[in-house]
């Protein structure tokens, strides 16, 4: 029997118990504009303004990729958090350092600026705390596309995904956790700048 379009708006989604219902379109697109919102932040080299997007106890890692064996990605493929390296493992301040060295003027790797554009795409609300029309906490996916320009020829993209932790706070949507997945192992670009 198929379902009738009533029906499908209520399935859940993909790998997700969340009923797609219209406030979970609401929702969706609420989270989504906060995306778009911070990747114009970042373009346009708002730092300061970015980090207030940031909770105060946020913790932003991106791990090391690495080619394993087939049957060893779930155990070995990602570096772990707190143990080993990984390219990124920081929190609200060493964040808020990041950005204080790149606006001194005098960065060796952002002078002249970068120009970046991001690109965000297949946003998925994956679970909602307490419940999606009262929700004050998610777990969100995105897919994003970074380009990178700097002085005349160097060229970069990162392809990647995010899972994120969102919580609402009186001053709307913060993000209280970033975890940035580069689709490759061995960093091409010249330096790791960019904020994800």
């Amino acid at each position: 029997m198929t379902a009738t379009i009533e029906d499908q708006k209520r399935l859940p989604a993909a790998n997700s118990s969340i009923e797609r219902s219209a406030a979970y379109y609401r929702l969706k697109a609420d989270v989504e504009d906060f995306y778009y919102q911070e990747a114009d932040l970042l373009d346009e080299r708002r730092f300061r303004e970015w980090l207030d997007l940031l909770a105060e106890d946020i913790c932003y890692f991106m791990p090391i990729r690495r080619n394993v064996k087939f049957g060893q990605q779930a155990a070995r493929e990602n570096t772990r958090q707190g143990e080993g390296i990984s390219w990124f493992d920081e929190d609200k301040w060493t964040l808020t350092k990041r950005v204080d060295q790149i606006l001194t003027g005098v960065h060796y790797a952002e002078e002249p600026l970068s120009r970046i554009t991001h690109m965000v795409s297949n946003v998925q609300i994956k679970a909602a705390r307490p419940e999606i029309g009262d929700a004050r906490e998610l777990d969100v996916t995105s897919r994003f596309l970074v380009y990178q320009n700097r002085v005349e020829y160097e060229t970069y993209t990162f392809v990647g995904r995010r899972h994120d932790t969102l919580r609402l706070t009186d001053k709307g949507w913060k993000i209280a956790r970033r975890e940035i997945l580069l689709e490759q192992s061995i960093l091409l670009a010249k330096n790791l700048t960019t904020f994800f």
